[in-house]
Formats: C-alpha cells, sequence, structure tokens
C-alpha cells in the first residue's frame, strides 16, 4: 500500500496532528489539475518544519503524505460542510480558496471515486489517530490531540480582512477540558506581538471535534496559524527562519499550557 502518512512515536502524553501538510498528488490525480491547482496552494506550509521542537515534550507526530486536493483528512468521510453558510472547501475539494477550479473541465470526481479516495487515503490516517489516541491514553491515563494548521493571513473568499496570527479552537469549548481554551489563549498573549483569539473564525475541523472527548479522557485542539507568522510572503510559499525562531516559544508556551492543564486532570 502506498503510504499514506509518517509517524514518529514518543513517549509523551501528546499527539500532534498535521493533516495539512503534504504536497504529494497521485499519479491518477494530478493530470486532471489545473495548472494552479497542481501548485498545492493551499497547503499548510512547512508546518512540520516548523513544530521542529516536538521531541521536547515527547510528542508523537502524524504528517500526512498527500496533498488536501487528493482528499481533506481534515473534513467529515461524508464531506458535511463544517461551517454551514459559510464558504469552504470539501471532503475532495472543487475549488481552491481563493475560489478557482481545482479540475479541469470534466475532469471532477465522480461518488465511487470519492469513496475510493476516502478508502486508500483518509481512513488510514483516520485509523492511526484513533490507534495513536487509545495507545497514549492507555500509557498515561489522558491524552492531548493538538491538530496542527496554517493558513495565509488574507483569504478575502475565506473570511473578511485579515486573520489573527494565532486561532485557537475548541469547539467552541467542546473538545477539551474546562478551562483550557483559556489556558492556552493566555499563554498566547503572553507574547504581545502576536493576535490571538479563542474560537474565532476556525474553531476545529472535523478531526478537533470528532476526536474531542475530553470526559473520555481525550481533549484536543486546533491551532491554525496565520502563515505571516513564519513565512515571508513572497511567492513561492518561503519558510523564514528568522521569524520561525521568534515564534517557537510562543507554540510551545501554548502546548505546554494545555498539557499543564492535561496534568491537573488526573
Amino acid at each position: 500500500m502506498t503510504q499514506v502518512f509518517t509517524l514518529t512515536r514518543r513517549g509523551g502524553k501528546l499527539l500532534v496532528s498535521m493533516p495539512h501538510v503534504g504536497t504529494a498528488l497521485p499519479v491518477d490525480i494530478a493530470p486532471r489539475l489545473t495548472e494552479a491547482a497542481r501548485a498545492v496552494p493551499d497547503t499548510d506550509w512547512h508546518v512540520d518544519r516548523l513544530y521542529d521542537f516536538l521531541t521536547e515534550l515527547g510528542a508523537t507526530v502524524l504528517v500526512a503524505r498527500w496533498s488536501r486536493l487528493a482528499i481533506d483528512l481534515n473534513r467529515p468521510p461524508d464531506g458535511a460542510s463544517l461551517y454551514p453558510g459559510q464558504a469552504g472547501t470539501g471532503l475532495c475539494p472543487a475549488e481552491l480558496f481563493d475560489g478557482a477550479p481545482v479540475y479541469r473541465s470534466g475532469e471532477a470526481p465522480h461518488e465511487n471515486e470519492i469513496a475510493a479516495r476516502r478508502t486508500a487515503y483518509w481512513q488510514p490516517y483516520h485509523d492511526a489517530i484513533a490507534a495513536e489516541l487509545q495507545r497514549i491514553k492507555t500509557k498515561h491515563g489522558r491524552v492531548l490531540l493538538w491538530d496542527a494548521h496554517s493558513i495565509a493571513p488574507v483569504v478575502p473568499r475565506l473570511f473578511d480582512g485579515r486573520l489573527p496570527d494565532h486561532n485557537i479552537g475548541t469547539a467552541r469549548g467542546a473538545s477539551c477540558s474546562p478551562g483550557m481554551g483559556e489556558a492556552v489563549l493566555k499563554a498566547a498573549q503572553a507574547f504581545p506581538a502576536y493576535s490571538s483569539v479563542l474560537n474565532g473564525r476556525y474553531v476545529g475541523g472535523y478531526i478537533t471535534r470528532h476526536y474531542g472527548r475530553p470526559d473520555q479522557g481525550i481533549d484536543a485542539i486546533q491551532l491554525e496559524l496565520s502563515q505571516g507568522t513564519y513565512m515571508d510572503g513572497a511567492p513561492g510559499f518561503r519558510f523564514d527562519e528568522t521569524r520561525a525562531i521568534v515564534l517557537r516559544p510562543a507554540l510551545k508556551a501554548m502546548m505546554r499550557a494545555a498539557l499543564d492543564c492535561l496534568d491537573k486532570r488526573q
């Protein structure tokens, strides 16, 4: 079977999921995409590189290989909208974030192909999340799932104006223990160079909403970062290590705040 993800197991209480960092396109899909889509512009660029400190936290890390254009791992398997009434993208996106078509005319997948992609790409990733959550929970009693994302700071089709730098999502408090989201926000606000919000435009996608079961020992948080915090904004989606060095302490502080809350529940 073609590798769907990379899994790095460590011994701590933290599982970090990176479902949109993949840039690979399956050979049966790539030729059918528009030129714009083949550049996979809606990738969560370099998130795996940005979170290069996860060994320090003992985190298990799950990193997707395939682009979200093959199938979006952070969408419900039935393709239901995460934000009814607002612009978005589906399980097998037909449009890019800017509204441009993903597929050449007549090349969009039909129902049977979508089902096949769900089996080949979506299900293995989610099986891995479920298995790792159970493994970590069995070892430690509780587990924190951190779903790591990023997005361009300005996407007019998806939101008005400029997105805050740190967008913390807890499904409006349902995906984590009481006070955990607020603790993460407080940690973020200790770095005033960045703007931060809790359950603003992004409250967490399918992964956060589906797996976050604090009453069952699983806390889940999504962080949607503005790419302006660690990329240089020039064409080519370039990583800016100078910006990343400044940002990483804020990321670590947020994650440690969540882990501290986790420890208090035990």
